[in-house]
């Protein structure tokens, strides 16, 4: 374990380090501090829910490994979820999905009330978070032959219609009763494996049914929908109807904010490039952070060039105050709630090292074409200590330094997962 003063005197030499390039950790950590990352639900019990008995849900969405100590019951995803927030400095948000419902009483999607999440916004009061939502348009029998929205049968489109419309009542309860604006993401699987015919009347379905789900005014104060697109998902591999390019045109023809997700577009393709564009036009954005390996495998979050791009972008531009920030991966072959602190101790890292950068000043060599002073700067200030930054953000905000809490995973390890079957 690190000492107190060991912490503190490394973050003076950073303090002062940055401050040789005109950057004021103190005023950094601040800014950091107000930051929310809305952490998902769904890596907790590799994306089962608790909307059948055995959670065994298929289609539409996959998590693999056997790792032990998934999460069976709401009140064990829970204590998970717990034990993940005591280890991330800051408060945060939590992410669920409609299939984590707590209730005893059998009810489906296009059943689902506010009553039925009253335990988890009772709980996100006790820990003092936010709460965000997703319908799930996945794993479910009404998921016919690949398709929800955009399906040709009136009442499969009907049903999940209804989905989604109680689905914002419920995001307006959250917010109402956390005093915190609960983002609703829509995101749907449909699609063909080979190669259709008619790739414009699934489209205007999709959008006929979208147009219906939002057809009730709900206040903004409380409920933001988003949507978001995806270039193709299994079963779905020649055409999602729900592309990047119907999204970003129903999103700002509909005054909805476009969901980016890191792992949504082609393997060449990267989010970081697309933020800027969309900001321009749209006055929210956000973001599914992930990471793709060849496809979108939704792999833990680690600190790769990508997601120190995206977060660059986000603060160069100045684009706190308008981004939603939520993470989306799941990863059974690992202990889970490591993979919560590992995903997001390091959305927080990145955001934090683009913090640190004197952005005027490099800003202003860029516009007076002074490329080789942007050259070296951006080089050195990779050498520079931010992770003294982060140690002394962590103690500040009694979270475990360094090592120190894989430590704590272990024994909650040892002492809790090991007990469950």
């Amino acid at each position: 374990m690190v000492s107190k003063e060991t912490i503190e005197k490394a973050y003076e030499a950073a303090k002062a380090r940055y401050a040789e390039v005109g950057v004021d950790t103190d005023a950094v950590l601040e800014k950091l501090q107000n930051v929310k990352i809305s952490m998902h639900c769904w890596q907790g019990d590799d994306v089962r829910g608790f909307l059948t008995p055995d959670g065994e849900l298929t289609g539409g969405i996959m998590s693999t490994g056997n790792y032990p100590g998934a999460a069976h019951t709401p009140e064990e995803l829970r204590a998970d979820l717990e034990k993940a927030y005591s280890l991330i400095p800051g408060k945060h948000k939590l992410n669920l999905h409609a299939i984590y419902l707590d209730t005893d009483e059998a009810v489906d999607l296009n059943e689902i009330e506010p009553k039925h999440f009253e335990k988890w916004v009772r709980w996100a009061k006790e820990q003092e978070i936010g709460l965000d939502f997703n319908p799930t348009f996945f794993s479910h029998p009404m998921m016919r032959d690949g398709f929800t929205l955009s399906h040709p049968d009136k009442e499969v489109r009907d049903y999940w219609i209804e989905h989604g419309k109680r689905s914002r009542r419920i995001a307006e309860y959250f917010g109402k009763e956390l005093g915190e604006t609960c983002y609703t993401n829509f995101w749907v699987p449909d699609g063909f494996k080979d190669n259709p015919i008619d790739r414009l009347a699934p489209r205007k379905r999709l959008m006929e049914s979208l147009d219906e789900i939002f057809s009730e005014e709900i206040d903004e104060e409380y409920n933001v929908d988003t949507v978001e697109s995806k270039l193709f998902g299994l079963g779905a591999e020649a055409y999602t109807v729900g592309s990047h390019e119907f999204y970003m045109g129903y999103g700002l023809t509909r005054q909805k904010t476009i969901l980016l997700d890191a792992g949504h577009f082609h393997p060449t393709e990267v989010i970081s490039n697309k933020i800027s564009s969309l900001a321009l036009f749209s006055k929210r954005l956000m973001l599914h952070v992930s990471r793709p390996v060849r496809w979108d495998s939704d792999h833990v979050v680690i600190m790769d060039d990508e997601l120190q791009e995206i977060t660059k972008e986000i603060v160069r531009n100045d684009l706190l105050d308008r981004t939603a920030i939520g993470l989306d991966f799941f990863d059974g072959t690992i202990n889970r709630i490591a993979a919560w602190v590992v995903g997001t101790r390091n959305t927080q890292k990145a955001l934090l090292k683009a913090m640190l950068e004197p952005t005027q000043d490099l800003k202003d060599m860029e516009n007076q074409f002074d490329f080789t002073s942007r050259l070296v700067l951006t080089e050195e200030l990779k050498d520079f200590p931010y992770s003294d930054v982060w140690n002394y953000f962590c103690f500040k905000n009694n979270v475990p330094v360094g090592f120190d809490w894989f430590k704590e995973v272990k024994d909650y390890e040892a002492k809790i997962l090991a007990e469950r079957h």
